[in-house]
């Protein structure tokens, strides 16, 4: 009797030690590929600049009170490769939510935007960007006439959308550049970019009186 009690005592135990076990293996089963799933989402996004606060400054010669101005922080967008990509935007701090919500905007509407580099890439020269097609904010020059000098203007896609000439006949900028609002990334008067834009405050370039600087966003 005994020992027929001390091995229903045992069966019990194995019982019990194998659901627990089996129950941390489901668990564990059903936390793994959440996790893994998260990695997989950070490992597809491609990272176009990751320099610090300092790095994207080096070699302005924007004096002290305009850089104190400033603030750099990442952005995610979808790019021309149809890929996620991060870059980063040099701005203006008081435009800073602005941009924010724009990069959100256009991610959400699944709108291109090649790259969004700080200038200093570009050893701050405003052609070169254009060129490469990147979006920026923020390059010191005459303050006189340019909001990009204290960050208070955003260029995007300046190859897709190039700054025509309205009553002479100059080249496009950037160099060779055709306007095609059929692309992903170029923009219109009814896009809901532009739009957004206009809902948040922004002064289109469209609407300059010499060109059609169509990459252009400004705020007073």
């Amino acid at each position: 009797m005994k020992i027929k009690s001390i091995l229903l005592i045992g069966c019990a135990l194995f019982f019990l030690f194998a659901c627990q076990r089996n129950k941390s293996q489901k668990d564990e089963n059903v936390f793994l590929p959440l996790t893994d799933t998260i990695e997989e989402e950070k490992e597809t996004v491609i990272i176009d600049s990751s320099l610090s606060f300092e790095e994207a400054i080096s070699g302005t010669k924007a004096p002290q009170s305009i850089i104190n101005e400033l603030i750099l922080f990442d952005v995610l967008y979808l790019s021309t490769d149809g890929k996620l990509h991060q870059g980063q935007i040099l701005t203006n701090k008081k435009i800073e939510p602005d941009i924010r919500q724009i990069f959100d905007f256009m991610l959400e509407n699944n709108f291109a935007v090649e790259k969004a580099i700080p200038i200093v890439h570009y050893n701050w020269s405003d052609s070169l960007s254009m060129d490469d097609n990147n979006t920026y904010s923020f390059c010191y020059r005459n303050i006189s006439y340019s909001k990009h000098a204290r960050g208070m203007a955003i260029d995007i896609n300046p190859r897709f959308n190039p700054l025509r000439w309205k009553k002479i006949n100059r080249p496009n900028q950037p160099k060779d550049a055709v306007l095609d609002t059929t692309v992903n990334g170029a923009l219109h008067p009814e896009h809901v970019v532009v739009k957004e834009f206009k809902r948040l405050g922004f002064r289109w370039g469209h609407t300059f009186s010499k060109y059609y600087d169509d990459h252009h966003f400004e705020k007073r």
